[in-house]
């Protein structure tokens, strides 16, 4: 398959300007968490944990939104499912828990920022939000649409990714003021997620026909492809592509069940480590409550 992408081209497999724009945020993050934090009014750097995240966070970015995964994304599902599993559930759990609060704290302190972030990160309504729009995006007749232009698709996939954001801020949030839900209140909202999330992936599993004419269809097919990869090698190409399955070594059903199948793994994993952790932090806060075995008193 490797060789046979590479007919797209350096550009849409590697997408240049997309390594600059995640290596901007990376230096960016450098410049202000260190050597100019004091001009911004930071006073600690970020831990090893912190700056691990980030950049963890970082080099995902690149991964699925400039690499060939993100070329892969408009021949399969099951890459599209696997880009969406990170972009949407891991990505934003980094960033969250990469910046420090100093940063957070100034981010939030914005007028328009700080009523919308206590608004939509009400627990039911994070949970409303998140889950309404993914499945929403994956009705094949919304998803097409999204893919039928770099405009359409930058916008849905941006408003998307912040209500990600917003559904995880309650769960990971590093700033205290905004971790007011109790921890046994955070695994429901997790599991919450987990039903929610559940009817597009069971939808996309067990259809018995393409749902998406973006990988069914030859026309809707090209036209997604344009979102990354150049029109001018797009009409080179034209005469020589014939649909998704030249690529693929599965039928496009088989495509569709496995990306079904990955993004409902990928999504338990994810919730399943953010579960435990909040378990087990919680057990060790009960721990530290209890009181200590008294020590016998020692007679003389």
């Amino acid at each position: 398959m490797w060789l046979e992408l590479q007919i797209f081209g350096f550009r849409a497999l590697w997408s240049p300007y997309y390594m600059i724009f995640v290596l901007a945020l990376a230096v960016a993050y450098y410049l202000l968490t260190g050597p100019y934090r004091g001009k911004f009014g930071g006073a600690e750097k970020p831990t090893t944990k912190q700056q691990i995240c980030f950049y963890t966070a970082m080099v995902l970015l690149y991964l699925i939104k400039g690499s060939p995964v993100d070329l892969l994304t408009h021949i399969m599902l099951t890459a599209h499912m696997i880009q969406m599993a990170i972009y949407y559930l891991i990505f934003p759990i980094l960033i969250i828990r990469g910046i420090p609060v100093w940063i957070w704290r100034k981010f939030l302190s914005f007028p328009v920022i700080k009523p919308f972030v206590k608004l939509f990160t009400k627990p039911l309504i994070a949970l409303l939000l998140f889950n309404t729009l993914f499945s929403l995006y994956h009705i094949p007749d919304v998803f097409d649409f999204a893919k039928s232009s770099p405009i359409i698709h930058a916008i849905v996939s941006t408003v998307i990714l912040v209500a990600a954001f917003i559904v995880w801020w309650p769960m990971v949030t590093p700033v205290k003021e905004y971790d007011t839900i109790p921890p046994i209140l955070k695994i429901a909202y997790i599991f919450a997620n987990g039903v929610l999330i559940t009817p597009a992936c069971v939808l996309i599993i067990f259809a018995d026909v393409p749902l998406f004419a973006t990988y069914s269809d030859g026309g809707a097919w090209i036209q997604a492809l344009s979102l990354c990869v150049p029109v001018d090698v797009l009409n080179g190409l034209s005469g020589a592509l014939t649909g998704p399955e030249m690529f693929s070594p599965m039928t496009t059903l088989e495509d569709q069940q496995l990306g079904g199948i990955i993004m409902k793994l990928m999504q338990e994993i994810t919730y399943g480590c953010v579960l435990a952790r909040i378990f087990f932090t919680w057990f060790s806060r009960e721990s530290l409550k209890v009181d200590p075995i008294p020590e016998p008193s020692s007679t003389n």
